[in-house]
């Protein structure tokens, strides 16, 4: 059975590798850095990067979904220690990043990815007097990662908690500030705005093209004056 599954296996492997244009076999047999025949990148990578104004080589490893980061994403500096571990969707972060210097944890960043290949997106707003409630809120889509949930931050030797930050859909909160409450509004204004222009959008070529000749100019008032 051995002698026939190995001929199959060795198969298997070379039609893989055959739809990739470059790639690299680690020392363990993993297919690295593998680049497919549409010129996107794929798979498990590694990627190292030198020194660059006045920022220091590091490596960091993860996975390539059609050219774009997605999962788990570990950032190491030259002497191997960890210095940053980011979670992608669709190529933008998303959930908790937590990044590092050698004497411990610094910062921990929270992400919410936007899908760039929707021109809108939803956002679940929940009820400020009624946690149970939420309410689905419509945004236009600009296809990046917004800044969302709670930003911590840390003294590294110790680990002890210094400050946080509360953010929503990229907007910082005021101390003071209920976390929904101010969200809510910021999303309801562009969700207003998204729906104006949609309804704009949805008039007939005919009666914006009247709209347009006929803006600007006074119209005629009937006062029941039949002369004179």
């Amino acid at each position: 059975m051995r002698c026939v599954a190995l001929p199959i296996l060795l198969l298997f492997s070379l039609a893989s590798m055959g739809q990739y244009k470059s790639f690299r076999i680690s020392d363990r047999g993993d297919t690295l850095n593998a680049i497919d025949m549409k010129g996107m990148k794929q798979g498990k990578w590694i990627v190292k990067m030198g020194p660059v104004r006045g920022e220091a080589a590091y490596e960091e490893e993860g996975v390539f979904v059609n050219d774009k980061k997605e999962g788990t994403w570990r950032r190491f500096n030259e002497m191997g220690d960890p210095i940053a571990v980011e979670n992608y969707k669709w190529g933008n972060k998303n959930g908790i990043c937590r990044y590092f210097t050698i004497a411990g944890i610094e910062r921990e960043e929270s992400w919410r990815a936007i899908n760039p290949d929707k021109a809108y997106d939803t956002v679940d707003v929940p009820d400020p007097l009624d946690p149970t409630k939420v309410e689905r809120v419509v945004v236009k889509n600009d296809g990046m990662s917004k800044r969302h949930g709670t930003w911590k931050y840390y003294f590294p030797p110790t680990g002890k908690l210094i400050s946080t930050e509360s953010w929503f859909m990229d907007r910082l909160q005021q101390p003071g500030e209920t976390d929904t409450a101010a969200g809510l509004n910021r999303v309801k204004a562009v969700a207003d705005t998204t729906k104006s222009k949609a309804a704009e959008s949805a008039k007939p070529k005919e009666v914006l093209d009247f709209e347009k000749k006929t803006s600007g100019k006074k119209k005629a008032v009937r006062d029941g004056r039949t002369g004179g």
